[in-house]
């Protein structure tokens, strides 16, 4: 089983669907991880409404940060437009997701976000084939 991270800043949105969807599609071939440079502690409730609407309970998941995570080799750490406020983690691959941050956007704006995100974690787990 390969390890995954998904770095952002607050740890509430990006990282968290990203996260979600890893385990979701990759179940029994990843084990998925998310934390954030500057964690809020609270997942946005925008995040778990928009993850509800594909049945899937982001309240069950909390914001972290680095340091509570498992300090473990990653396969792949994924940072989420965050850039040099992610701190390096131990992993074989690294890529950078240029996403916006939905935290301000209403609906259909952050529904997008979740769907490139989606696609973009399905891509991922395809490579790591």
């Amino acid at each position: 089983m390969k390890n995954i991270l998904f770095v952002c800043i607050e740890n509430s949105n990006r990282s968290q669907m990203a996260q979600a969807f890893a385990n979701i599609y990759g179940a029994g071939k990843v084990k998925a991880y998310s934390s954030g440079s500057k964690p809020s502690g609270k997942i946005n409730p925008k995040a778990i409404a928009a993850m509800k609407e594909l049945n899937y309970d982001l309240t069950t998941h909390d914001s972290k940060s680095l340091d509570e995570i498992p300090q473990i080799d990653y396969e792949y750490a994924i940072t989420m437009g965050c850039g040099d406020e992610c701190p390096f983690v131990k992993a074989k691959h690294r890529e950078d997701w240029e996403l916006p941050d939905p935290r301000h956007m209403e609906g259909e704006e952050f529904n997008k976000i979740r769907d490139e995100i989606k696609e973009r974690v399905l891509n991922l787990l395809n490579k790591i084939d």
